[in-house]
């Protein structure tokens, strides 16, 4: 069977690609279908005078999302989408679709999301599918290059890894059980086995929280290392993610484009150190008379832009009257892209006020939120690590810090650009009378955790871990908006359905 991708193998033959129509359009004794096949996209050109009656009516009949058998000769012609395109001999009509719901037209977010099982179909969320799948490729080639073993948490738990506030409960049997929030306890105990393990699979969260960067079922990613401290963890995230970014970069430049990604700001983190700051360092920062200077510059620029975009808009409207049918596509298709952008940048404004009052109001051993990592981040290009947090804000089974008992041994990936957090992990408390008492502090039942303490008991080792977010890593990535795009079928407050 031969894919689009591969069609620089078959120029000048005549091939059959099997797909569905992506969109259409005729011009006189002309017809130009474009053909998706799910590795990409080819425009498939009817001639009238060269192809028999059934199969030019055949041509005419076809809607989109019709699926059919396109059979042609390929020729190159850089002026095509993919670079090359098929001269059509004969079209073998599968099904001709019904009326399909998603169209180049603007539509509405709650649209789209209730017809997500078609919206995946649409260039831009192929195109973030496909990073999704390079990114979950990366990660597996980067810890089995160095020896880590995969293996697999329970999804199903008795306790609780990250607070008893956020969890599902279920029945199981005759027993209370919840959905796990993660599988680093069990990554404890296989590391204990392995020395280098990593789990990969489902988590959920039942945060009632409706931000952009929250799913309540998400993906995470989570080594559990024998043997290291804190400053080891902190590398191996380091080049966790450099090694992820350069294989994004390198294989999926043309999914990267689709979806409009500057990918200078993404060489930058493959090409630089991530600064490590404290989080001592970090509230510094975003108390300082600097940042608030930025965050009024920020209001500055962005009212700028506003207007200039508000004019652009003004002067293309006036030429669209006048303009030939596919400047008016281009002009629509302008119209839309500005409105969304200043629909953002109307949000930043409402919110840039509220952020500087909460950075400039920032209480030491307070968790950061959403906002403070977005003015932090406003400062770098690339990642950083935050490092050495309130023991207060952060699990139980993290070390504290020895030169400082009121600091946890933790660190955060922020990632650049607004995405925040996308790493959280730490030095894991080894000792069992420690960890004994840390369980009683945060009014934890012990008997829940026997089987975690009994690591403690035989041959505990000083080991550290932590985890990925899938989801909030593809966002950043891809330059999304929101991570309900960044998964096939989100789950979210509200969203259970399709």
């Amino acid at each position: 069977m031969i894919y689009i991708k591969n069609l620089a193998d078959h120029v000048d033959q005549d091939v059959t690609l099997k797909g569905w129509v992506y969109n259409y359009r005729s011009s006189k004794n002309l017809y130009f279908l474009e053909l998706r096949d799910g590795t990409g996209i080819c425009q498939c050109v009817v001639s009238k005078s060269d192809v028999p009656d059934e199969v030019w009516e055949a041509a005419e009949s076809l809607r989109q999302e019709s699926s059919l058998e396109v059979t042609g000769n390929i020729v190159e012609d850089e002026r095509s989408i993919g670079g090359y395109e098929m001269h059509v001999s004969d079209i073998k009509i599968h099904q001709v679709a019904e009326d399909y719901p998603i169209t180049p037209k603007e539509h509405g977010v709650d649209f789209l999301m209730e017809n997500r099982h078609l919206w995946l179909r649409s260039q831009r969320q192929w195109a973030a599918m496909r990073v999704r799948n390079e990114i979950i490729y990366a990660i597996h080639t980067f810890f089995q290059e160095r020896d880590f073993v995969q293996m697999d948490a329970p999804i199903f738990t008795g306790n609780a890894a990250e607070g008893t506030t956020t969890l599902f409960e279920t029945e199981y049997f005759d027993e209370k059980a919840y959905l796990t929030q993660s599988g680093q306890l069990y990554g404890e105990a296989m590391a204990m086995a392995h020395g280098l393990i990593y789990t990969f699979g489902p988590t959920f969260r039942a945060e009632k929280s409706k931000t952009r960067r929250h799913l309540t079922e998400f993906w995470m990613i989570e080594p559990e290392m024998a043997y290291y401290d804190l400053e080891m963890d902190m590398d191996l995230a380091e080049d966790f993610i450099q090694a992820i970014v350069k294989q994004v970069l390198d294989r999926r430049s043309k999914e990267l484009e689709i979806l409009e990604r500057d990918t200078e700001k993404l060489k930058a983190t493959v090409e630089n150190d991530f600064p490590r700051i404290s989080y001592n360092e970090a509230v510094e920062t975003l108390k300082s008379d600097e940042t608030a200077e930025l965050l009024d510059q920020m209001v500055e620029d962005r009212q700028e832009e506003r207007s200039e975009l508000m004019k652009e808009r003004e002067e293309i409207e006036k030429e669209r009257g006048s303009a030939k049918k596919w400047r008016k596509a281009q002009i629509d298709e302008r119209i839309r892209e500005i409105a969304a952008r200043i629909e953002q940048i109307e949000e930043d404004l409402r919110n840039i006020p509220g952020w500087k009052e909460s950075a400039l109001n920032f209480e030491w051993g307070t968790d950061f939120g959403g906002s403070d990592e977005t003015i932090l981040m406003m400062q770098y290009d690339t990642p950083i690590i935050v490092h050495r947090y309130p023991a207060e804000v952060k699990a139980f089974y993290m070390k504290r810090d020895p030169e400082d008992e009121k600091l946890a041994l933790a660190c955060d990936v922020l990632a650049p650009e607004g995405y925040g957090e996308i790493i959280g992990g730490s030095e894991r408390e080894d000792d069992l009378g420690t960890l004994k008492k840390r369980i009683h502090e945060h009014d934890l039942p012990e008997d829940l955790f026997d089987w975690y303490l009994d690591l403690r008991k035989y041959g505990s080792v000083p080991h550290s871990g932590f985890g990925l977010g899938l989801e909030r890593t593809v966002a950043w990535l891809c330059g999304l908006d929101h991570v309900r795009e960044t998964i096939p079928f989100p789950r979210m407050l509200g969203r259970l359905r399709p």
